[in-house]
């Protein structure tokens, strides 16, 4: 049955639910017990915190936290509609829901030239290793018992349990952590494995409690810890999966940055469909970070004269076989499906059972490999428990159908070519632009695959843009050190100016907002003489309606050497109806600034693209510098709906559900589905000209279905687009309602 629906999901999604306008008419179900929410008021600048608090509680709100730092601004809990209430009040700004935040689950501190600055030392002789530098670290706690990193904790703060205590959870207190501590190790271990600044400060602030969640309001209250601890690094290797620049924990890390402290964010891993990056990987002023790889040996099968990738999971032991060897078709894996594969490399479809089991049951049948392939579309990555004494590699689900259908009617041998690959840009890392303000992020990548840092109790290799930050929070650090008096601009920029674009397997570079500007080189952040600030230039959006227009960005160079030094731009690539005006060449003395106009004009008529980037080129003297930039034109393929979120709301026999539109709608609704034969049954919601940013709102239970399982399309439709997301909506027999499988979709409606 499930794959019956999937094809029939495809055929329904073809057409635009404006076509239905029936009402949802169903019996009413029983009323449920009062639902709380929790919102964050953000005032707006110079306003008094203490007149919206006396408001909030004249309204019979609970005032949880009050921001003073990060963010003018409180959280509150209570009644929605009291909530929204306030946004009359002339002090608020806006008002967001409470997200919530969760980790985005040994040549890499080579390959970004962390060994090599070791070998340098900063004004006072002391060697670069982050020493006297204090990084902050918000994540899921700290094992600060650990012999690789004890020496280096300098305390921290629990948001969660509310003391000084950031110790990871630990299994009699609910869900076991680790990510943190393996974040830390990353950036500071210094025993057994080293960190990029090994000699760093970790100050830990737990704010993900147990299983690896936590809200915004924690967060927030964790940055607000940071800033008054004035760390002079801040890592968040967390997020979530709404792309805008607008949300409370974005707008807290820009604070931090205005108070001196350089933030890294790590992008998320969502990838590699663009618009993917998530909060708070979306934040102007940090530095957003993607995920490369490190070097790695990997195993291509050739089959009839073809290389298929693989990918090893963690945990498998390396890929060692030298001849070419039978394939067979191992079923999902049980004992039963293994009767016939000694010897053999054999090819099982993931599903019903573990990793960890597939590997083991082959092994006792005799297999030499195991291939994993995906059973629904693209590639993945996963861990086996434990050890295991044969080869275990993932596949597509496209290449792994390919495999099984040529081995119906003979058989096949596979032969192993082991290819050393680095600095590809990892599949699941997030891409950008971000949403609304067509910036690009993430800013730069780093290593996030393989990786191999400390947990409590040991040591164990993570994938993951989680990994990835604490690289670059790490460099930061170091920077930090070289030159304590560069603040988060210089420092960002450093590591933008000076990194590495990163080109596909093709040989073609990635898209600017894909890497950002490349992926981070340490040796040469430290010895750069010219500083770009900002390290990307973002034009905006172009509408046709402009005919030729011109845009104007400003970008300031600062000569950082003891030199004169003579800056030029080279010539962009021309692209037909795109025009530059860029300054002559100058010159900027030693230790000064200078200030200059980039202008791009653009005759929208002539553009056949809705998303144009590349990178200028600065020569500064003997060094060249790529700057990334980005246009959009008019109305992009950006998601228009993301975010979706339904429960309990305030009172009995009411719902809430919230929804993130980027760009505002034009018409947006919640429409309902028989799973089975796809029946329309009617709308939970509809309306049309809402506003970009948090959609809020209430249903009443009279517009609920009966009880039952029902397939639900949240779609937003702007400008001849219309996106979805797909999730199942379950009503139970006493008015429960729970949401299940979410997943994206969009048409062009041109």
């Amino acid at each position: 049955m499930r794959y019956f629906l999937l094809l029939f999901l495809v055929f329904i999604l073809i057409f635009p639910l404006s076509a239905y306008s029936t009402p949802l008419e169903t019996p009413p179900i029983p009323s449920k017990e009062d639902g709380e929410e929790v919102a964050i008021i953000v005032l707006k600048d110079g306003q008094n915190v203490q007149n919206v608090k006396k408001r909030a509680i004249e309204a019979g709100l609970e005032v949880r936290r009050t921001y003073h730092i990060a963010l003018n601004a409180i959280s509150v809990k209570g009644n929605s509609s009291a909530i929204q209430e306030l946004q009359a009040e002339t002090a608020v700004s806006f008002i967001s829901s409470v997200n919530t935040y969760s980790v985005h689950s040994e040549n890499n501190i080579e390959l970004i030239g962390g060994d090599l600055i070791r070998g340098y030392f900063d004004d006072e002789d002391h060697r670069l290793t982050g020493k006297g530098v204090k990084v902050g670290i918000i994540d899921t706690g700290l094992d600060y018992h650990h012999p690789d990193l004890a020496r280096n904790y300098g305390g921290g703060h629990d948001v969660v349990d509310e003391d000084d205590d950031p110790m990871e959870t630990r299994a009699d207190a609910g869900k076991s952590t680790l990510h943190g501590t393996h974040v830390a190790g990353i950036i500071a271990a210094n025993g057994r494995l080293k960190g990029v600044a090994p000699e760093a400060t970790i100050i830990a602030y737990r704010a993900l409690g147990p299983g690896g969640s936590g809200t915004t309001e924690q967060v927030i209250a964790a940055v607000e810890e940071a800033i008054k601890d004035k760390v002079d690094v801040l890592n968040l290797s967390l997020g979530n999966n709404v792309n805008g620049p607008d949300l409370p924990i974005s707008m807290a890390l820009n604070k931090a940055v205005d108070e001196g402290i350089t933030a890294v964010a790590s992008s998320g891993n969502s990838g590699p469909n663009i618009w993917s990056v998530g909060s708070p990987g979306t934040a102007t002023k940090a530095i957003s970070v993607g995920a490369s790889t490190p070097s790695l040996m990997i195993p291509y099968l050739k089959v009839e004269g073809r290389n298929t990738r693989l990918q090893l999971l963690q945990g498998s032991p390396a890929w060692k076989l030298d001849k070419s060897y039978p394939l067979a078709d191992g079923g999902i894996g049980t004992k039963a499906d293994l009767k016939n594969v000694k010897g053999k490399i054999v090819l099982i479809e993931r599903g019903e059972l573990t990793f960890s089991e597939k590997s083991q049951n082959a092994f006792e049948a005799g297999a030499e490999a195991v291939v994993i392939y995906n059973n629904t579309n693209g590639h993945f990555q996963g861990n086996l428990e434990g050890k295991h004494h044969i080869p275990v590699a993932s596949l597509s689900k496209k290449d792994g159908n390919r495999l099984i259908k040529k081995m119906k009617n003979k058989t096949l041998l596979a032969h192993t070519n082991i290819i050393e690959e680095k600095d590809l840009l990892a599949d699941f890392s997030s891409r950008g632009p971000v949403t609304s303000t067509w910036e690009i992020k993430p800013d730069v990548v780093a290593p996030g695959v393989a990786i191999k840092s400390t947990i409590p109790g040991g040591y164990l290799p993570l994938q993951g843009t989680s990994m990835a930050a604490p690289h670059v929070a790490g460099a930061c650090a170091l920077l930090k050190q070289a030159h304590p008096d560069w603040g988060p601009v210089q420092i960002k920029s450093a590591l933008m100016n000076t990194a590495k674009q990163l080109v596909n397997q093709t040989g073609l570079p990635y898209k600017t907002y894909e890497q950002g500007a490349g992926r981070i080189q340490l040796e040469k952040a430290l010895k750069t003489e010219s500083l770009v600030m900002p390290g990307s230039l973002q034009f905006g959006k172009f509408k046709l309606a402009d005919q030729q227009h011109m845009h104007t960005t400003s970008i300031e160079i600062e000569n950082t050497s003891r030199s004169d030094i003579t800056y030029s731009f080279n010539i962009p690539h021309k692209v037909e109806g795109i025009q530059w005006e860029l300054p002559l060449s100058f010159q900027i003395a030693p230790g000064k600034r200078k200030k200059v106009d980039i202008k791009m004009s653009a005759d929208p008529r002539k553009l056949t693209e809705k998303i144009y980037d590349g990178s200028l080129t600065l020569n500064a003297g003997a060094d060249k510098i790529k700057i990334p930039y980005l246009y959009v034109l008019e109305e992009p393929n950006y998601p228009r709906v993301m975010g979706f979120a339904i429960g309990k709301g305030d009172k009995p026999g009411v719902y809430r559900y919230e929804a993130y539109l980027p760009g505002g709608a034009e018409e947006f609704g919640i429409a309902l589905f028989d799973p089975e034969s796809l029946r329309f049954i009617g709308f939970l919601d509809w309306k049309r000209k809402v506003k970009k940013g948090q959609l809020e709102e209430e249903i009443e239970e009279s517009k609920l279905p009966a009880t039952g399982l029902y397939l639900t399309k949240i779609f937003a439709k702007k400008s001849g687009k219309e996106d979805w997301i797909e999730t199942y909506l379950v009503v139970g027999p006493h008015g429960e309602l729970t949401q299940q499988n979410e997943k994206d979709g969009n048409k062009d409606l041109n």
